[in-house]
């Protein structure tokens, strides 16, 4: 690569590394997308980017739909261009944002997947059948966040002992945006953070909430191990990640008559419309439930 593509490249990872909140994966999945851009500037025999136009970039989505991307896979790679050029025109008085009036392929939103309601405890009892002290203590720890407080894994991993409150049942998380949330805990995530709390009591110098055996913070990786590993004994599904823990955590609520902007404080989403997709899929349940029982479906 170029010098003048590094040097600037360089200077934009340095600022989002600097910004609280923006996770290593969002930083390396942004770094990816515009490396592949200066490729691509490169083999067409542009040497800055700054003599990109909007053509050059309508060229560049011509490019990325001719190697078959999903339509949801170009769009966050333009997003990534769009947040780039922005960093451009900050630092480097660049003209402007090329993509100002480029818009993101419209894609059809997939209904995410979810376990069923009592799988749940059905993973739990697996946990406990399988794993002797302290894994099984750290593991049902894990799940009961990822599941029972509908969190994501960087939010699991960045709990601190001073932001669970037993007593009023309450957790505070660190979420996306660097913002702070209240998130209610519920009896039987109280029970389980209480019996995982006897082994970490003075386990470690670390203030992090969660600790491996090896009384070591938790970090994404290692949670993603675990729940691949026991999702995949208790239910079919295409991906055993832990994000289907929170999925179907937001879905159980709805179906339960939780009120959607609950939820949405819960979840810790920024836009209403996002946490309706939850909405979609408690529909979608009912209209499985008809199909297969009514007579005149």
């Amino acid at each position: 690569m170029d010098d003048i593509f590094r040097e600037q490249i360089t200077g934009y990872r340095s600022e989002m590394e600097g910004i609280r909140g923006v996770s290593s994966n969002t930083v390396k999945s942004y770094l990816t997308d515009i490396k592949q851009f200066a490729e691509f500037l490169k083999t067409n025999s542009i040497s800055s980017f700054y003599s990109v136009n909007e053509r050059i970039i309508r060229t560049y989505l011509s490019f990325l739909n001719d190697n078959d991307l999903e339509k949801a896979t170009i769009g966050r790679k333009l997003s990534s261009l769009r947040s780039f050029y922005d960093y451009l025109l900050r630092t480097q008085n660049n003209a402007g944002n090329v993509l100002k009036h480029i818009k993101n392929p419209k894609v059809s939103r997939k209904l995410p997947e979810i376990i069923p309601d009592n799988t749940f405890v059905v993973l739990l009892d697996s946990i406990k059948k399988n794993e002797s002290p302290p894994d099984a203590l750290i593991f049902s720890a894990i799940l009961e966040l990822l599941y029972g407080c509908a969190l994501r894994v960087s939010e699991v991993c960045s709990l601190k002992l001073s932001d669970v409150s037993l007593d009023a049942k309450s957790l505070r998380v660190l979420g996306k945006g660097s913002k702070y949330r209240i998130v209610p805990l519920g009896s039987k995530s109280v029970l389980t953070i209480k019996q995982y709390m006897t082994w970490r009591i003075s386990r470690s110098e670390f203030d992090n909430l969660l600790l491996t055996s090896k009384r070591k913070p938790v970090y994404e990786r290692f949670v993603y191990r675990i729940v691949n590993k026991y999702l995949k004994e208790v239910a079919s599904l295409e991906r055993n990640s832990p994000h289907i823990l929170r999925h179907s955590a937001a879905t159980h609520m709805m179906n339960n008559g939780a009120d959607l902007m609950a939820v949405k404080e819960i979840l810790g989403h920024e836009n209403l419309s996002t946490t309706q997709i939850y909405t979609h899929v408690s529909i979608e349940r009912l209209k499985k439930a008809y199909k297969s029982a009514h007579p005149k479906s």
